[in-house]
């Protein structure tokens, strides 16, 4: 088994009919394989928690999820609940809609409200880079850099596609070497992580966590 690479993982159960069985399972996966983190959808964030007390994996809830078109106050105040309730990590989604716009004044101000409301838990910022062309891709990292965030995250994995190399690649050129770079969305195999990482990704969101690293 590959430790290395499942230190790298959010291990991730993000459906919507997701049970607590199905999410106190994929926690006992998480403390096996040792990954960084198990992310979940922010009801579950004190279950999560709780279940991964003392196993050094972390709890990441999402926010603003899977669209990002929800108020600014919305998305601060599910940030705010899931911290309370044991999140040490954040992924929230942006306001597609203000990028398309160009307003990233906006757009900044959106992320730097879920920043604020994190407190110490650090924040992943999931552009969807389906949806963007390549200048909104570039800008909207700067803005989640200038907010500070710790991360940029390619993909909800519930859009039209997911990470890409490329897109990886453009990620990483664009926050350089102190900022993290998540790619998720689609990465189903071992060879697609590895991939990843290659291309400058320093964490992976993957359902599919026991065939990455038994592969």
């Amino acid at each position: 088994m590959d430790y290395q690479l499942a230190s790298m993982i959010d291990h991730t159960l993000l459906k919507a009919g997701a049970t607590k069985a199905e999410i106190l399972q994929i926690c006992e996966e998480a403390k096996s394989y040792h990954t960084a983190s198990v992310c979940v959808n922010s009801y579950w964030a004190s279950t999560v928690s709780e279940a991964l007390k003392g196993s050094g994996v972390m709890t990441c809830c999402v926010v603003g999820f899977p669209l990002g078109a929800m108020s600014t106050e919305a998305k601060a105040f599910e940030t705010q609940k899931a911290v309370a309730d044991g999140a040490e990590e954040i992924d929230m989604v942006i306001n597609v809609g203000l990028a398309h716009a160009g307003d990233w004044e906006a757009l900044e101000a959106d992320i730097a409200a879920v920043v604020k409301a994190a407190g110490s838990a650090r924040v992943k910022v999931i552009i969807e880079t389906c949806l963007l062309g390549e200048d909104e891709k570039v800008k909207a990292c700067i803005a989640a850099k200038n907010a500070g965030a710790a991360f940029v995250k390619t993909s909800t994995g519930f859009s039209n596609a997911g990470a890409t190399v490329e897109d990886v690649k453009l990620m990483r050129k664009t926050v350089g070497p102190e900022m993290g770079v998540k790619a998720a969305g689609g990465i189903r195999t071992r060879q697609a992580a590895l991939d990843m990482i290659q291309a400058g990704a320093n964490r992976v969101g993957a359902s599919a966590t026991g065939k990455l690293i038994e592969e």
